[in-house]
């Protein structure tokens, strides 16, 4: 439910409006506000029984995401609906309306939604994310049943290397934190939608060894990002970009070195041999310190070929030869809509 007195506290909040705004600015200002957190909903997502991903993301899984189009698509995290048989959309008015996935890029991270009911619900417009600086003030909204809205400022943009095989560019960083980030909208002062919530993370400064303390907040997946593959996803589920080698690890940066952390059963990097506490130095013979650096050479070739790692083990130094798979090969499919 929208209040109009909502609207001209978030436009004080967000800078868009002082006690001297002329009518029809703060008019115009409220309307776009409204429209955005409107477009906001509720998704609740419920993955197949053998789905890899319940080991890390649960079975039932519950967030946003947000209605780009009057058709009912609906835009939001992928991992929400990552392997997914049943999607609810959970309205503001009480209603649960049934969905289906229609695109997952993992590429992007991005998810695709397609109400099989009608929404009746005004899309909100896709913003520039690149036009976004560090320290404008944006909205974050999250959807039913909780329905959170707030104020939030852009610390930084910058690539994004994940701990899961997952690489962007110009992921948006926001303080202060918030919970229930998982497809929650970022809206820009005009209520565009610019990014897609994604994670909490313990710094979005992004200057690790400096003095400044670590500020907590929250990551972005920008808008920006879909533009170029929207039509592409909406025509066949996925993107080209998104078939690309997997391993089945999960790495983390410490000490100028790559950690494994996890090896996902059943996956090439299982299969091959590796092990959590392995450290990877090397990949293909280019030597690799950083997420962004494995993950680019790792995804430069085919999907499906042998990559050599070279990795350090207790005290000594092996060479593994992996096979890697087309991820979308492994992402197990429901059985009907």
């Amino acid at each position: 439910m929208w209040y109009p007195a909502k609207s001209f506290v978030l436009a004080l909040l967000l800078g868009l409006a002082h006690p001297a705004s002329a009518a029809s600015e703060l008019s115009e200002q409220s309307r776009a506000l409204e429209r955005a957190v409107n477009a906001v909903v509720g998704v609740q997502a419920l993955a197949v029984p053998d789905a890899r991903s319940n080991a890390t993301l649960g079975r039932i899984r519950q967030g946003s995401g947000v209605v780009i189009d009057p058709a009912g698509l609906v835009l939001t995290i992928g991992y929400l609906v990552l392997e997914a048989d049943q999607i609810q959309l959970q309205l503001d008015d009480g209603r649960s309306l049934p969905a289906r996935v229609a695109g997952y890029d993992i590429a992007t991270g991005f998810g695709l939604l397609q109400s099989l009911a009608p929404l009746n619900i005004k899309p909100a417009p896709l913003g520039e994310s690149e036009a976004v600086a560090a320290g404008d003030s944006l909205l974050i909204v999250s959807g039913a049943p909780i329905g959170e809205l707030s104020a939030a400022r852009l610390v930084s943009r910058r690539t994004f290397a994940g701990y899961w095989e997952y690489r962007i560019d110009g992921a948006l960083f926001t303080a202060p934190p918030r919970t229930d980030h998982s497809g929650a909208g970022l809206f820009n002062p005009h209520g565009e939608l610019v990014g897609i919530g994604s994670l909490v993370v313990a710094d979005v400064g992004g200057s690790p060894g400096r003095d400044a303390p670590r500020m907590p907040g929250n990551m972005f997946v920008p808008t920006d990002l879909l533009r170029p593959i929207l039509a592409e996803l909406r025509r066949g589920g996925s993107t080209s970009a998104s078939k690309r080698a997997w391993l089945g690890i999960n790495c983390v940066e410490q000490g100028g070195k790559l950690h494994v952390v996890r090896v996902n059963d059943d996956s090439p990097a299982d299969a091959a041999g590796l092990r959590v506490g392995d450290r990877i130095v090397g990949i293909d013979g280019a030597a690799v310190s950083s997420l962004d650096a494995l993950w680019t050479r790792l995804w430069s070739g085919d999907a499906e070929r042998d990559v050599q790692l070279e990795i350090e083990r207790d005290d000594t130094h092996q060479s593994l030869s992996v096979r890697t798979v087309d991820r979308q090969r492994q992402l197990r499919r429901a059985t009907g809509v």
